[in-house]
């Protein structure tokens, strides 16, 4: 097992959540285009997720996430301006109080490549742009239920 998975694995372990129901999920999406943003928080809005939170670039997240009350997911772009979701999500990791938070890959960047980079660097799931407004309830509810998603599209 390589470093990197063996550090997941040992957080995953350690991690241990409890489920979320999605109305009473707190959500901070990390996304530049938006467009990409207004599909995501009408479908959870659907959903019934009472807060969705936007950030449009990673050098943002940690200072602005470690403000909120509570984030229980952070669906975040992978392809970024100023950090990428990789760099940020190495902030996110280095934070004492967001290390533990569950943070999914949402990119168009959609290749097995991808997500197994996405897998290395420590992600919790990886969703594939363009997201399908039919799947992704169930993705959302399987990710904070504990599930680990890692789908393509």
């Amino acid at each position: 097992m390589s470093q990197n998975n063996q550090k997941r694995t040992e957080r995953l372990e350690r991690v241990k959540r409890e489920p979320v129901d999605p109305t009473e999920a707190h959500v901070l999406v990390v996304e530049d285009n938006v467009p990409n943003f207004v599909l995501i928080a009408r479908m959870l809005a659907y959903m019934g997720v009472p807060r969705c939170e936007w950030k449009t670039s990673g050098w943002q997240v940690v200072e602005f996430a470690d403000t909120l009350p509570r984030i229980d997911l952070i669906l975040m772009d992978i392809r970024l301006p100023y950090e990428d979701g990789f760099e940020a999500l190495e902030k996110i990791r280095a934070n004492q109080r967001l290390k533990d938070t569950l943070v999914v890959a949402v990119t168009a960047e959609a290749s097995l490549e991808q997500m197994r980079k996405a897998q290395r660097a420590g992600f919790d799931g990886f969703l594939g742009k363009p997201l399908d407004p039919d799947r992704f309830p169930d993705q959302i509810r399987r990710i904070l239920h504990g599930e680990s998603v890692w789908e393509l599209q």
